[in-house]
C-alpha cells in the first residue's frame, strides 16, 4: 500500500539543530523567525537516530490545538514507581500511566544497527556530535540551522561568551582522567567561573567553596582522577534553581559526560541508586546532609542531578539543557545508566515533552525520547556488548568485563539446565503482586495526569544488583535486557490509562498526548527491535525468586492489555496505532503468542469489522492491516494451520476472515456517496482554526510500514476496494506458497520465509523453518521486519487434514446439538467426541465444550427422562462448590447453563444444586439441604426482580429478608447473610458469561417530538460503539486473565505449528473459494473502474492457477465459467472495456494454465470462437445467425471492435492454438475434445448457410499439424477424438461443411502419410477411418465422389508410403459398392481394379490382401448392379492365379507344402470371399458362380492344402454354410422367409450335394473330418421340413453308396452310430404320454391341420428334444399340445424316411458287401426297435382312440407303414445275412437266427389275425413280408428246418384257413413240400 507522507504530518523536533544551538558556548541571539530561515523546510523529515525520523513543522502547520499556558491547572508529571525497577518480572502492571501516542505516519525507518548513537556535544573538536551517523545531506542542513526560540532570547546575554581565540587557548590545557582520556580545562573552568561569579555562590558557602576548590584543581591540572569533587559544585549549582547557573552547569555536565569524565572504577562501592535528593534536605552539601548514608555511584548521582533540574516551573532553556544532558548520559559509550536511574531519565524527558509549552522543546524532547528508547534496545544485541564497537568495556573496567563474561556464561548454562523450571509468564513473588490491573489505575479524571509516586524515587538498585551478582552473577548483557524490559513495561503501562470524555475530544490534552506518544514508542520498539523481543536467549531474572523469564513472556501480559484497552478506542489516532501494534505482534510474535493473537482477532478486530456501529475509517484501518497479512504467505498458512485446524481454537480464524473480507468486498453498490453521507468518527476532530495556533507536538513518530490512514476509509467504495485487494493478495500468497514453491519440507532444507510480492509471484527455495523463518517482507520490498522463528515441528499435511476434519465434524455436532440436543448427542457419540453413553462422559462434554448453546444445555439437562436426569446429576457433580460462598456457588452453577422455563425442570436443578452445595460445604448456616434449595429459588427470583426491565415495583431488602424467614428448619437465617446476598445481586447480576452484549444496535429513536429533541446533537453511532467497545474490552481482558492463569499453571504455551508444505493451500482454498468467487464476481458485474476490474481479474487468474494445480474440478469450473461469462462475447451490444479485459485474462489463463484446465477448456475455447465471431461482425462480414429471426443485432462500439482486432488480443488468441504442442499428453486430449465440441456448436449454429462458421474446425486442422510430431501413443489418443469429430463433420447436412472437412482431412492425410510407418502398426488405418465413415454415412453423392477423389490423390502421391492405410482404403471402396449411385460404385470398382492390377504385390506385402478380397467380395454381393457383381466375381476368381505367382504370398516353392500361416494369409481370404458371397450374395447367379468357384477351387488345389488348413476350411467355411439348419439366429440375415426358402432350395441344397461330392473327391484327405459330415447330415435329416429331411437322407445315401468300399471298419461304426442316433431321435415316444390324451376344458379339440405348411416353402426347423414327461406332470396347454402333436407326426415321417433309406442302402450290394456284420446287426437292432414300437402302438387301440378323441388326427392314428416297412427290411436283411456264405456272417448265424425267428413268428401270428373285411390295408401291407418269411423258412437247411418245424408249421397251417394272396399260397406250397420231403411223406424228384 502506498504511503503518503506529506498529507498528515505532526511536528517533531529539529533535535540536533536546536540542541547544538543551546550547547554552543557562543549562543548568539536568534529570533523566532530563524527556524523558518534555517534551510530546513516545513514538513521535512530528518533522521534523529538510526531508524527514527522527526518531521519539522512551523507553528502554522501544526495540527494540534494549543494548550493553555498555565502550568498549574493542566499538567502531567510521569513517575516510574519503585516496584518497576525492583522486581520487573514478578510485578504485573500496576498503573495506566500515559505517554502521548503519535498519529500514524508513513516515513520509512532504516533498520537499526548495533552501533549506539553518540550523544551530541558542542563545538569541542574531540566531542562526538549527534549529527555523526546521520546522512550527509541531513548533517549539512542541520549545521546550517541556527535553532533558537523566543523564550531563550532573554538569556542570551547572561550566558558565558567564549570567543574563538579563547577556545583555542583552552585547548592547549587539558586534564588527564584516570581512564587515560583527556578533557579540555576550558570546559570545566568556564562553568566554574560562571558559578563563582553568581550571586548564589556568594550566598551559599558550600557552593562557593566546592566551586573554588574545583577551579583550583582544574587550573592546577589536577582533578582528572577526582570527578566527584569536580562534579560537586555543578550539582550544587543545579540545586540553586538559578536559571543561568543551571544552564551553565547542565551544559558542562553534558560535555563532561561526552568525555567519559564521570566513568568510575568498578572497585567503587555499590551504592543505592539514585541517592536521596539533596534538594529535599535544604541546600546542604551531600557530605553534610547525608554523612551516614553510603555514597551513591557517580553515574546515579549525575543522573539524579540532571533529572532533578526539571520541575513543573523549570524555564524552557533549562528543560532543553536537561534533555540534552540526559541524552548525552544515556548514549554515552562508557557510562551506563541502569534500572531506576534509567527510568527516571526517561520519565524526565517524557515530562519535558508533556509539560513544555515551547514547541521546540517539545520536538527536542520527543526526538531525544525516541533516540533514548532506540538506544536502550539497540545495546541489547544478543551475544555482544554495546560498547564493543567503541572498544570500551562496561564502566571502562576490564576486570568487570571479564566478570560479566564469565557470569553470562554461567547464567546461560544454568538457564539451559533449568529450562524446564522456567516460568513461562510473569511469576508473582507474593500476593501483593497479583493485584488486578483495573484496580491499580490511579489517575486524576479531571487533569488526566497519572501520578505513580510523588517526589523522587529511592530505589536501591545497586544493592539489588549486588545481591543478584552473589546468586546469579548477572552479565552486562543481562543488565541491558532488564533495562529494556523495564522501559518497555513502563511504556505499556502508560498506554493503558483510560481517557476521560474531555481527553477523547481534545487531542491537545496531556492524557491524549501521553497515550499517543507511548503507543508510538511501543510501536517503534516492536518495529525496530522485534528480534530482541522474541529472542529466546534474552532472559530477565526475577530479583526475588531469581527465576529466568524470556523477554516475550515477560512483556506478554502488558502488550496484550495495551492492545485490549486501546484497540477498541473511538479515537482514530489511538485506534490506528493500536492496529499497527497488533500487526507487529501478529507478524513477529505469532509463534509465541498463539492464543493471545486468537483472542485479539476473535474478540476485538473481527467483531469491529462486523459491527455496524464502527466507522468506515476503523474498518479501513483493520482492512489495511489484514492486507499486510494477506501479503504474507507463511503467515496465512500458519493462521490456517494453528487456528482452523486446531480443535482447541474457538473459531476458524482464517475461514472467518475470508468470509468477512468477502462481505466487505461485496458491499452493495449504491448511488455515489457524498462526504456528508459518510458516518462520522466517534471522536470529535479538532477544528481547522485550532490547527493554526497549535504550539504542542502530538508526539508523531514516523515508523516504516505504517498505514497512511488519511486516504482510506473515506467511502464504502474505498472499503470495498480494500476488501478486493485483500482477497486478491490472499490468492497471490496461496499461489506463491502452493504453486511457485511446490516443494515439501522433506525434500529441501533452508529458508522458508515468504518473499515479497510486487505484482509477480516469487518462489521459495525451501520451506523448512530455521532462524530466518519469520522475516516478513513488506510489499515494497525495502524493509524486513524480523519475526520470531517458528518451532521446528514436522509439517505433516495429513495430520492437519485430519485435525481440520475432526474440528469440522465437532462443529457440525455442536450445531446439531444447538438445534436438536438429543440428535446432536447421538451424532457426537457416533463420531467419537463423546467416548461413551455414560452420563459422566456426556456431562463432561457438555461442561467443557465451547460453542454449545447454554439454553439447549439447560433444556437437555432439564428433560424428565431418566437418562437426562442422571446426566444432569453428573453435570452438577462436576462443578466444584467447595469453600465457595453460597452466592458464588449459585452464580457458578447458573452460568454453566440457562435455566429452562418450566417449573418442574427448575425444581430438579435446584434440588441437585442444594444437595451438591451442602455436600461440599459443611461450614454453612444451613441446617439441611432444604434451606439451600429454598434460598436458591428465592435468590433467582430476586435476580429477576432486580434486573428485569419489565418489573416496575422492585423488591426491597426488607421484603427479601421477610420472604426468607423460617426457611432454615423453621428458623431464620442470619439477617447479615441475607443482606449480603441482596446487595451482591443488586450490584452484580447473575448472567451468562456469553451474555455480554457486543452487538448493541444503534439507540432507537422512536416517534414523537420528545425523542427527536432528545437526539439533537447526539452522535448515536458513537454512543452505540462506545457501549459495544466497552463490553468488548472487558470481555477481552477477562479472557486474558484466564489465559495468563492457565499459562502459569501449565508452564507451557500453546504449540505453534510452522508451515512448510505446499499441500495446505488446497484445503485453504476449498474452505474459502465461494467467498473468493463472490468477491471477485461482484465488482466485475457492478463497476466500470478499470483498476478494480484489473484487480479482480488478477484474482481470477490466481484462483484458476490454484484450482488447476490442485485439480479442484468443481471450483475450476466455477471460476472459469464465471470469468468466461464476464467476457460478454454472447452479448456484444452490452460489452464494455472491462469485458475486453476479461477476454485478455481468459486468454492469458488459457496460455499459462493449459495443462490443468481439463474440462474447462470448453468455456475458454467457446470464448475464443465468440471472439472471432465478434471480429468478423465488427469487420462488416455477414455471419450466419442462429438466433431468433427478426431480432436486431447489437454491435459493439467502435473502440471495442478495434480493440478486439488489436495485435495483443489476436496474438494471444493465436497462441492458445500455436502453443498447443507444449501441452502435456493428457492436456492436449482435453483441449482437442473441447475444441471439437465448440467446432460442432459453430457448425450447428450455421445451419445450411453457404458460408458456415468453420473457425474452430480450421483451428483443429492447425493443431493437428502442430501436434503431429507427438509420440504415437499420445497421437493415437488425440486422433481418436479428432477422427470422431471429422466423422461427425464430414457427414453434416451442409455440403459446404463436408467439403471443407474432407479437404482438410485430405491435407492432413497427405502430411501424415509422409511419415514412415513400421510393420504391424495401424496408425494410417486409424487416420484414414473418417473417409470410410463418410462414405458409409453421408448420402450426398458429391461428398462420396470427393472421398474417392481424395483417396485417388493419396494413392497417386503417397502410394510408396502406404502401409496399413490400404486396409482403410479398401474399406472405403467396399462401402462405395453399397451406395445407390451407380457412378460411385463404378468409380470405386475401377480404382480397385487398377490397384489389383498395378499394386497387388504392395498390397500383399503390407498385409492388406484380405482387405482386397473383402472389398471385391462386397462388389460381388451387390444385386443392383449385376454386371458389376459378375465382373467382381471374375476378378475374385482371377486373383487365384495372380496370387500363386506372387512371391509375397508365401505359398512356398513348387513341390513343397506351403505353411499354414501362408495359407491363412493367402488362400483363406479368397475362399472366404466365395463363402461370403454364397451366404450373403443377393443375386442367384452370383451365388451359383461363387458356390461353383469355391468347390472347384477346393477340388483343383485342395491336394496341396495342409491337413490343418483343411480343418480350418471345414470349420470356418464349409460347415458354417449349413449353420442355418442348427440355429435360428443365422436366419436373421434373410429379409424375408421367401428369400430364405429360395436360398435353401437352391444354394444350400446344391452346397450340400457339392460338399458330399467334395468328400467323395478328396476322401483320403477329408476322411478324418467324417464326423463333421455325419453330424451335418443328422442335422439336415432331423428337420421338420420333409424336403430338407429327404435331401439329407438322399445325400447320406449318396455318400455311403459312393464311398462304401473306402469306409474302414471304424468309419462304418461311425455310420452305424449315426443311424442309431437318427432312429432314436425320430422315435415318437410322446404317443404314450397320458397327459396328451386328457381333454382340455371338457371339449374335444379339433386338431386343425390346415395351418400346417404345405411343403412349398423350405424353412429350417430342427427337432427340439422333448424328454419323457413325468407321470405327475400337469396336463399341457392347448398350444404346447399342438406343438407336441406336430413333432410326433414329423418324427413318424422321419422314421419312415430312415427305414426307406436303410432299406435302399442294404439292398445295394456294394453297401451290403462293405458293411461289417456286427454293424449290420446294430442297424437291425434299431430297426427292430422301430418295428416293436410301431407294433405296440398299433396293438393299443385304446391309446389310439384316446389320441383321436383329443384331435391328434382326423382318423384313427396308426403306424402300420412303419411297422410293415421296418419288418420287411429286417426280414430281408436278416435272411440275407443268414444265408451269406462269408465266414464272419456264418459265425454270427446263431445271433441272426435269434432275431429272425421271433420276428417271423410274430409277423405270421399277427397276419393270421387280420380280418379281411376291415383290415384289407393291413393285409396288403403285410403280404410281401409274409411271403419273404415263408421263402426264408423254406431255404433253411434240413437240420434248421426240422429244428424250427414245430413252431412254424402250426402258423403255416393257420394261413390255409384264410383267403390269402397267390404269392403266399405259392410259398405255402413250397413249405409244405419241404415238410413232406423232410419227413419222408414226399419223395424229392
Amino acid at each position: 500500500m502506498s504511503m503518503d507522507t506529506t498529507s498528515r504530518q505532526v511536528p517533531l523536533t529539529l533535535l540536533s539543530t536546536v540542541t547544538q544551538r543551546v550547547m554552543d558556548q557562543e549562543r548568539p541571539a536568534v529570533d523566532a523567525q530563524s527556524v523558518e530561515s534555517s534551510g530546513v523546510q516545513n514538513g521535512e523529515s530528518i533522521p534523529v537516530a538510526e531508524g527514527v525520523h522527526v518531521t519539522v513543522f512551523d507553528s502554522q502547520s501544526h495540527p494540534i490545538p494549543p494548550l493553555p499556558m498555565s502550568r498549574n491547572s493542566d499538567h502531567e508529571d510521569v513517575s516510574i514507581d519503585r516496584q518497576d525497577a525492583s522486581d520487573p518480572v514478578n510485578n504485573p502492571p500496576t498503573t495506566s500511566t500515559d505517554l502521548p501516542a503519535i498519529p500514524n505516519q508513513v516515513n520509512r525507518i532504516a533498520p537499526p544497527t548495533d552501533a549506539p548513537v553518540e550523544s551530541p556535544v558542542s563545538s569541542e573538536p574531540d566531542s562526538p556530535s549527534l549529527s555523526e551517523g546521520l546522512p550527509h545531506a541531513t548533517r549539512s542542513s542541520l549545521s546550517a540551522v541556527p535553532a533558537r526560540v523566543e523564550e531563550l532570547k532573554s538569556h542570551s546575554e547572561t550566558l558565558p561568551q567564549t570567543p574563538t581565540s579563547a577556545t583555542n587557548q583552552a585547548h592547549r590545557r587539558s586534564l588527564t582522567m584516570s581512564t587515560g582520556h583527556t578533557v579540555s580545562v576550558v570546559l570545566i573552568s568556564s562553568a566554574l567561573e560562571t558559578i563563582l561569579s553568581s550571586k548564589e555562590a556568594k550566598r551559599s558557602a558550600p557552593l562557593r567553596d566546592n566551586a573554588q576548590n574545583a577551579l583550583e584543581m582544574v587550573k592546577a591540572g589536577r582533578g582528572g582522577d577526582r570527578p566527584r569533587e569536580i562534579f560537586e559544585p555543578l550539582r550544587l549549582a543545579c540545586e540553586t534553581r538559578n536559571e543561568k547557573l543551571m544552564i551553565a552547569s547542565l551544559d558542562c555536565i553534558s560535555k563532561l559526560i561526552s568525555y567519559s569524565f564521570f566513568a568510575e572504577e568498578r572497585s567503587a562501592p555499590l551504592l543505592p541508586s539514585p541517592p536521596p535528593s539533596p534538594a529535599l534536605h535544604g541546600r546542604q552539601s551531600i557530605s553534610g546532609s547525608q554523612s551516614n548514608i553510603p555514597q551513591p555511584s557517580l553515574v546515579d548521582l549525575v543522573a539524579h542531578t540532571i533529572t532533578a533540574c526539571h520541575t513543573e516551573t523549570a524555564p524552557e532553556p533549562v528543560s532543553l539543557q536537561v534533555v540534552k544532558a540526559l541524552l548525552a548520559l544515556i548514549l554515552s559509550p562508557t557510562i551506563y545508566v541502569h534500572h531506576s536511574s534509567l527510568l527516571k531519565a526517561v520519565r524526565t524527558v517524557y515530562n519535558v515533552f508533556l509539560l513544555s509549552t515551547d514547541p521546540v522543546n517539545q520536538m527536542v524532547a520527543q526526538g531525544v525520547l525516541t533516540q533514548i528508547v532506540h538506544h536502550i534496545f539497540t545495546r541489547c544485541r544478543s551475544g555482544k556488548s554495546v560498547g564493543s564497537d567503541e572498544g570500551s568495556t562496561l564502566r571502562s573496567s576490564a576486570s568487570f568485563e571479564t566478570l560479566a563474561s564469565s557470569a553470562h556464561h554461567r547464567v546461560t548454562s544454568k538457564v539451559e539446565s533449568r529450562r524446564s523450571s522456567l516460568v513461562p509468564g510473569p511469576v508473582a513473588s507474593d500476593s501483593t503482586h497479583t493485584k488486578n490491573v483495573e484496580t491499580e489505575n490511579v489517575h486524576d479524571a479531571n487533569t488526566g495526569v497519572a501520578v505513580l509516586e510523588e517526589g523522587p524515587v529511592h530505589i536501591d538498585m545497586d544493592a539489588h544488583l549486588e545481591d543478584i551478582h552473589v546468586h546469579l552473577e548477572l552479565s552486562a548483557q543481562d543488565m541491558f535486557i532488564k533495562d529494556a524490559f523495564l522501559v518497555f513495561r513502563a511504556l505499556c503501562k502508560l498506554t493503558m490509562k483510560p481517557l476521560n470524555t474531555e481527553s477523547e475530544h481534545d487531542l491537545k490534552s496531556h492524557a491524549m498526548r501521553s497515550k499517543l506518544l507511548s503507543l508510538h514508542l511501543v510501536l517503534t520498539v516492536l518495529d525496530s527491535h522485534m528480534n530482541l523481543l522474541v529472542d529466546p536467549s534474552a532472559l530477565i531474572y526475577s530479583s526475588s525468586s531469581h527465576e529466568a523469564t524470556t523477554f516475550i513472556q515477560a512483556i506478554n501480559q502488558y502488550l496484550c492489555l495495551t492492545l485490549s484497552r486501546n484497540a477498541v478506542s473511538s479515537v482514530p489516532q489511538v485506534f490506528d496505532v493500536s492496529v499497527e501494534i497488533f500487526w507487529r505482534v501478529m507478524s513477529g510474535m505469532r509463534t509465541k503468542l498463539k492464543k493471545e493473537i486468537e483472542v485479539l482477532l476473535h474478540e476485538i478486530f473481527i467483531p469491529i469489522l462486523e459491527m455496524r456501529t464502527s466507522t468506515l475509517k476503523q474498518k479501513a484501518v483493520i482492512m489495511a492491516m489484514l492486507y499486510k497479512l494477506c501479503q504474507d504467505p507463511q503467515a496465512l498458512v500458519e493462521l490456517y494451520l494453528n487456528y482452523d485446524c486446531d480443535s482447541e481454537a474457538a473459531d476458524n480464524i482464517y475461514e472467518h476472515l475470508m468470509n468477512i473480507i468477502s462481505k466487505v468486498a461485496t458491499l452493495p453498490y449504491n448511488t455515489l456517496h457524498s462526504k456528508n453521507s459518510e458516518p462520522a468518527s466517534p471522536a470529535v476532530n479538532p477544528q481547522t482554526k485550532a490547527h493554526s495556533s497549535s504550539s504542542y507536538s502530538s508526539g508523531m513518530i514516523s515508523v516504516s510500514g505504517t498505514i497512511d490512514t488519511s486516504t482510506i476509509g473515506l467511502s464504502e467504495g474505498q472499503l470495498r476496494r480494500q476488501g478486493i485487494e485483500c482477497l486478491v493478495s490472499v490468492l497471490r500468497s496461496l499461489v506463491t506458497w502452493g504453486i511457485t514453491s511446490n516443494k515439501t519440507s522433506g525434500d529441501q532444507q533452508g529458508d522458508s520465509g515468504a518473499r515479497s510480492q510486487t505484482g509477480e509471484e516469487t518462489g521459495y527455495d525451501s520451506m523448512t523453518p530455521d532462524q530466518s523463518l519469520d522475516k516478513l517482507a513488506f510489499s515494497n520490498g525495502n524493509v524486513d521486519v524480523p519475526r520470531q522463528p517458528t518451532p521446528d515441528v514436522v509439517d505433516d499435511p495429513t495430520r492437519f487434514e485430519n485435525a481440520k476434519q475432526k474440528k469440522t465434524t465437532l462443529l457440525e455436532g455442536v450445531k446439531k446439538f444447538n438445534f436438536k440436543p438429543k440428535r446432536g448427542i447421538v451424532f457426537l457419540q457416533e463420531t467419537g467426541f463423546i467416548s461413551s453413553s455414560s452420563p459422566q462422559d456426556i456431562a463432561h462434554f457438555l461442561l467443557t465444550t465451547d460453542g454449545l448453546s447454554k439454553a439447549m444445555i439447560g433444556e437437555y439437562l432439564g428433560d424428565g427422562d431418566e437418562l437426562n436426569v442422571s446426566i444432569m446429576h453428573a453435570f452438577v457433580d462436576l462443578l466444584d462448590f467447595r469453600n465457595l460462598k453460597f452466592i458464588d456457588a449459585l452464580r457458578l452453577f447458573l452460568q454453566a447453563f440457562r435455566l429452562p422455563g418450566e417449573a418442574q425442570k427448575i425444581d430438579r436443578f435446584m434440588l441437585k444444586f442444594a444437595e451438591r452445595y451442602i455436600a461440599g460445604n459443611s461450614q454453612t448456616p444451613f441446617k439441611n439441604a432444604d434451606t439451600a434449595y429454598v434460598l436458591s429459588y428465592s435468590t433467582i427470583m430476586l435476580n429477576t426482580d432486580a434486573h428485569s426491565p419489565q418489573v416496575k415495583n422492585r423488591m426491597s431488602k426488607s421484603d427479601f429478608v421477610r420472604n426468607n424467614r423460617g426457611i432454615n428448619d423453621n428458623e431464620d437465617l442470619p439477617e447479615e447473610f441475607l443482606s449480603s446476598i441482596f446487595d451482591e445481586i443488586q450490584h452484580n447480576e447473575i448472567r451468562m458469561k456469553d451474555e455480554i452484549d457486543v452487538s448493541a444496535n444503534l439507540p432507537a429513536s422512536g416517534p414523537g417530538l420528545a425523542n427527536v429533541l432528545a437526539s439533537v446533537g447526539r452522535d448515536l453511532q458513537k454512543e452505540a460503539y462506545m457501549l459495544q467497545s466497552s463490553s468488548i474490552a472487558n470481555k477481552t481482558e477477562a479472557l486474558f486473565k484466564t489465559l495468563m492463569r492457565s499459562q502459569r499453571r501449565s508452564r507451557a504455551g500453546e504449540q505453534f505449528f510452522s508451515a512448510s508444505h505446499f499441500v495446505h493451500v488446497r484445503p485453504m482454498f476449498e474452505v474459502a473459494w465461494i467467498p473468493f468467487l463472490a468477491s471477485l464476481s461482484s465488482p466485475l458485474q457492478n463497476t466500470d473502474d478499470l483498476d478494480v476490474v484489473d484487480l479482480c481479474l488478477d484474482g481470477f487468474k490466481n484462483a484458476i492457477r490454484i484450482v488447476c494445480f490442485f485439480d479442484l474440478e468443481l471450483e475450476r469450473n466455477a471460476f472459469v465459467t464465471t470469468l468466461a461469462k464476464f467476457t460478454f462475447l454472447n452479448n456484444l451490444g452490452e460489452m464494455k472495456t472491462k469485458n475486453m479485459e476479461a477476454i485478455k485474462t481468459l486468454l492469458d489463463v488459457a496460455v499459462n494454465e493449459g495443462n490443468n484446465l481439463k474440462g474447462s477448456w470448453r468455456e475458454v475455447l467457446l470464448c475464443v470462437s465468440q471472439l472471432e465471431h465478434m471480429q468478423l461482425i465488427s469487420s462488416g462480414v455477414e455471419v450466419p445467425d442462429s438466433g431468433k429471426k427478426g431480432r436486431v443485432k447489437k454491435l459493439p462500439n467502435e473502440d471495442l471492435a478495434n480493440e478486439s482486432r488489436s495485435t495483443h488480443i489476436t496474438v494471444a488468441a493465436d497462441m492458445v492454438f500455436s502453443l498447443s504442442h507444449h501441452l502435456s499428453g493428457t492436456a492436449i486430449v482435453d483441449f482437442v475434445r473441447a475444441l471439437c465440441d465448440v467446432s460442432w456448436e459453430e457448425i450447428q449454429s450455421s445451419g445450411l448457410s453457404q458460408h458456415p462458421r468453420l473457425f474452430s474446425l480450421q483451428r483443429l486442422v492447425e493443431i493437428s499439424y502442430y501436434n503431429m510430431n507427438r509420440i504415437r501413443l499420445e497421437w493415437s489418443n488425440l486422433w481418436e477424438i479428432l477422427g470422431e469429430h471429422f466423422n461427425q463433420v464430414c457427414c453434416h447436412s451442409n455440403p459446404h461443411v463436408g467439403f471443407f472437412a474432407l479437404d482438410s482431412l485430405r491435407q492432413l492425410s497427405m502430411r501424415f502419410l509422409e511419415k514412415e510407418e513400421l510393420p504391424h502398426f495401424k496408425f494410417q488405418k486409424d487416420f484414414l477411418k473418417p473417409f470410410e465413415y463418410t462414405m458409409i454415412h453421408n448420402a450426398n453423392p458429391d461428398i462420396r465422389d470427393m472421398v474417392l477423389q481424395c483417396l485417388q490423390q493419396m494413392i497417386q502421391a503417397r502410394v510408396e508410403n502406404m502401409r496399413s492405410g490400404w486396409r482403410t482404403m479398401f474399406g472405403v471402396f467396399a462401402a462405395a459398392s453399397q451406395v445407390l449411385t451407380e457412378r460411385i460404385a463404378n468409380s470405386a470398382f475401377e480404382i480397385v481394379s487398377r490397384l489389383n492390377k498395378d499394386h497387388f504385390s504392395a498390397i500383399v506385402r503390407y498385409g492388406s490382401f484380405a482387405d482386397l478380397t473383402v472389398c471385391i467380395t462386397e462388389f460381388c454381393k451387390v444385386s443392383k448392379y449385376q454386371k458389376l457383381s459378375l465382373l467382381a466375381i471374375a476378378m475374385l476368381r482371377g486373383v487365384i492365379p495372380i496370387m500363386l505367382k506372387t512371391p509375397e504370398c508365401a505359398l512356398g516353392p513348387e513341390g513343397q507344402s506351403p505353411s499354414e500361416d501362408g495359407m491363412i494369409r493367402s488362400w483363406f481370404p479368397v475362399l472366404f470371399g466365395f463363402y461370403d458371397i454364397i451366404m450373403n450374395g443377393e443375386d442367384l447367379e452370383v451365388r451359383r458362380l461363387a458356390l461353383d468357384s469355391l468347390f472347384t477351387t477346393l477340388k483343383t488345389y485342395g491336394e496341396s492344402f495342409p491337413i490343418e488348413f483343411w480343418e480350418t476350411i471345414c470349420k470356418e467355411l464349409l460347415f458354417p454354410i449349413f449353420a442355418v439348419l442348427k440355429s435360428s439366429q443365422d436366419v436373421s440375415r434373410f429379409s424375408t422367409q421367401e428369400d430364405m426358402s429360395v436360398w435353401l432350395s437352391t444354394t444350400m441344397i446344391q452346397a450340400l450335394r457339392d460338399l458330399v461330392d467334395l468328400y467323395t473327391f478328396h476322401y483320403e484327405i477329408l476322411e478324418r473330418f467324417l464326423d463333421g459330415l455325419m453330424d451335418l447330415l443328422c442335422v439336415c435329416i432331423c428337420q421338420e421340413n420333409d424336403t430338407l429331411a429327404r435331401i439329407g437322407t438322399s445325400c447320406l445315401q449318396q455318400f455311403l453308396e459312393n464311398n462304401a468300399k473306402r469306409l474302414s471298419i471304424a468309419r462304418w461304426e461311425r455310420v452305424a452310430s449315426t443311424f442309431v442316433k437318427l432312429f432314436r431321435t425320430t422315435t415318437p415316444h410322446q404317443l404314450f404320454d397320458e397327459t396328451l390324451r386328457m381333454e382340455i376344458d371338457g371339449n374335444v379339440v379339433d386338431f386343425d391341420t390346415s395351418a400346417e405348411p404345405t411343403g412349398q416353402a423350405i424353412l429350417p426347423a430342427p427337432l427340439s428334444p422333448i424328454s419323457e414327461r413325468s407321470p405327475t406332470e400337469v396336463k399341457p396347454s392347448l398350444g404346447s399340445r399342438r406343438r407336441i402333436f406336430k413333432q410326433i407326426i414329423v418324427k413318424c415321417v422321419l422314421q419312415l424316411f430312415l427305414i426307406e433309406t436303410t432299406n435302399d442302402l442294404l439292398r445295394n450290394d456294394t453297401v451290403y458287401q462293405a458293411m461289417p456284420p456286427d454293424q449290420l446287426l446294430r442297424l437291425m437292432g434299431v430297426l427292430d426297435h422301430s418295428y416293436q414300437f410301431a407294433r405296440m402302438f398299433n396293438d393299443d387301440k385304446e391309446l389310439r382312440t384316446g389320441l383321436w378323441k383329443v384331435g391328434f388326427m382326423k382318423h384313427l392314428p396308426n403306424l402300420l407303414k412303419q411297422e410293415s416297412s421296418s419288418a420287411a427290411t429286417l426280414v430281408h436283411v436278416l435272411l440275407r445275412m443268414y444265408f451269406d456264405e462269408r465266414t464272419e456272417h456264418q459265425s454270427m448265424r446263431p445271433q441272426i437266427a435269434e432275431r429272425l425267428l421271433p420276428l417271423g413268428l410274430n409277423v405270421l401270428s399277427d397276419y393270421i389275425k387280420l380280418r379281411a373285411d376291415t383290415q384289407a390295408k393291413n393285409i396288403a401291407a403285410w403280404t410281401p413280408v409274409v411271403t419273404e418269411i415263408l421263402d426264408g423258412f423254406c431255404r433253411f437247411d434240413d437240420k434248421t428246418f426240422v429244428k424250427y418245424l414245430p413252431v412254424i408249421y402250426p402258423l403255416s397251417t393257420g394261413l390255409l384257413a384264410r383267403d390269402i394272396a397267390p404269392e403266399i399260397r405259392l410259398e405255402l406250397k413250397r413249405y409244405f413240400e419241404r415238410v413232406g420231403y423232410t419227413h419222408g411223406i414226399m419223395e424229392s424228384s
